[in-house]
């Protein structure tokens, strides 16, 4: 393993090494400005794992455990709806979502009266999302596929950045495919964040959240939020998701326990449907908010617009 102060340089990029797993490094790179694997895999064998794996391998139970929890998911989707409908004036409401999974957040958009389409690799997902009567293309959003999808008021992705060999040219083709001001929302793991660091310095954790080859990149909010300023845009607002790692800190071992991690994920769920069935849901957007102004949170939600 490498020692974690080495330099690495590969091609155009170079950095200090964070972090080794599956035979691949994380470099903090100075020239991309944020965390990535070295060497990138190619195009070819990133499409295969897509259309191909990533449900029926990688995540097996994904869509069963998604309608289970589709109450709270709604919850979320909302609010994110919420947000994106009080940056844009009224009738701007066509909407992409890149990776758009089996469906759920382009189904909640269609009842709130947004016009939705998807796109996503998983030929699963598709199936599913389309048996939702869902406007849904399969594939991957590119120089290719960009141009026929046309052009949105908003685009959503979701969990998609981190696995993007080119995150600054896929942003690119974002902002040329967004209208005037269109928004745009990002969801990315909020990686090496501070409750990560000292489960694995202090505590004797492993890295778990290092998963190459799928995940090629490593955002925190500094970098993601100055990645997208460099690509056009004005960041709107910073949120996190709950700091599920919070939980490890107190004792429960969910990392290699789907049990434990289950169990740790409905509490998180209860406490937040309490709060927004409650009428508290300001409570936990200031939360949410704070979260991320202290850097922690497992997801970094981002929210900008095309300048």
């Amino acid at each position: 393993m490498q020692e974690p102060s080495q330099i690495k340089k590969w091609q155009e990029h170079e950095g200090v090494v964070v972090a080794s797993a599956n035979g691949f490094d994380v470099i903090d790179c100075g020239s991309c400005g944020f965390k990535h694997i070295v060497a990138l895999p190619g195009i070819e064998e990133l499409e295969q794992i897509y259309r191909h794996d990533y449900y029926s391998r990688e995540k097996p139970l994904y869509i069963e455990r998604y309608r289970e929890d589709i109450d709270w998911w709604n919850t979320v989707y909302v609010q994110r709806y919420e947000r994106l409908e009080r940056y844009l004036p009224e009738g701007r409401r066509r909407l992409l979502d890149i990776g758009s999974g089996p469906g759920f957040f382009l189904l909640k958009g269609k009842q709130r009266g947004w016009q939705v389409k998807g796109i996503e690799p998983s030929s699963q997902a598709v199936e599913f999302s389309r048996g939702l009567q869902l406007d849904i293309e399969c594939g991957l959003f590119s120089t290719q596929t960009a141009p026929e999808l046309g052009y949105f008021d908003a685009i959503n992705m979701s969990l998609v950045l981190e696995h993007i060999l080119d995150p600054a040219a896929f942003l690119a083709l974002i902002h040329a495919s967004l209208n005037d001001n269109g928004l745009i929302c990002i969801v990315v793991p909020n990686d090496f964040n501070p409750f990560q660091c000292v489960l694995r310095d202090h505590l004797g954790f492993d890295p778990w959240w290092v998963a190459p080859p799928h995940h090629i990149n490593y955002f925190d909010f500094i970098s993601l939020a100055g990645l997208v300023e460099r690509c056009g845009f004005q960041v709107l607002h910073k949120e996190s998701t709950f700091p599920i790692d919070m939980f490890l800190l107190m004792g429960d071992q969910y990392v290699g326990s789907d049990e434990i991690g289950r169990a740790c994920h409905k509490k998180r769920m209860n406490f937040e449907l309490a709060l927004t069935r409650g009428g508290r849901s300001d409570v936990l957007e200031h939360l949410q908010a704070d979260f991320a102004r202290q850097g922690i949170g497992r997801e970094v939600v981002l929210y900008a617009k095309k300048i």
